[in-house]
């Protein structure tokens, strides 16, 4: 199979399990990669063991709440239109996207892990409210104004 048919193989299989779009599952997976960042620093070079992944682990909760922050960080005040127009209307929908890439292979959960903990976390309506956006933007540029003058 060519990796074109792979593609699309894993794109009928990913919208089969969760009505969204490619771009969805893309956003959930960069994501992720934010969230764990956020919550548990940089990755450290070389392979992981297994005690490593345990502890770079974020529950649907934490996930949830990374996600809505990446949303802003990426979209602004536009986060929530680009969600929706993707059929993200809650943080249920998170859940359903990360358990449908679990079930292809694409991610990983624990024991614990349930699709029911995504729901409910944080109303979008006041997650993207527009002065909850606007202090998210405004914390965003002092974090990264931090940065750089740690960094330079």
């Amino acid at each position: 199979m060519t990796a074109p048919d792979e593609e699309l193989d894993l794109k009928a299989a990913l919208e089969k399990n969760a009505p969204y779009p490619m771009e969805a599952f893309a956003f959930v997976r960069e994501g992720l990669d934010h969230t764990v960042r956020r919550l548990h620093g940089e990755m450290p070079e070389g392979p992981l063991d297994e005690e490593d992944v345990h502890q770079r682990h974020v529950d649907g909760g934490e996930l949830s709440l990374g996600l809505l922050n990446f949303a802003i960080r990426k979209y602004g005040l536009m986060a929530e239109t680009v969600l929706a127009h993707w059929s993200i209307i809650r943080t249920d929908d998170f859940g359903r996207i990360v358990f449908a890439m679990i079930e292809q292979g694409l991610m990983s959960k624990t024991d614990e892990d349930d699709l029911e903990d995504f729901f409910g976390v944080r109303p979008f309506s006041t997650a993207f409210s527009p002065a909850t956006v606007k202090q998210a933007l405004l914390d965003i540029r002092l974090e990264e104004r931090s940065a750089d003058r740690a960094g330079g």
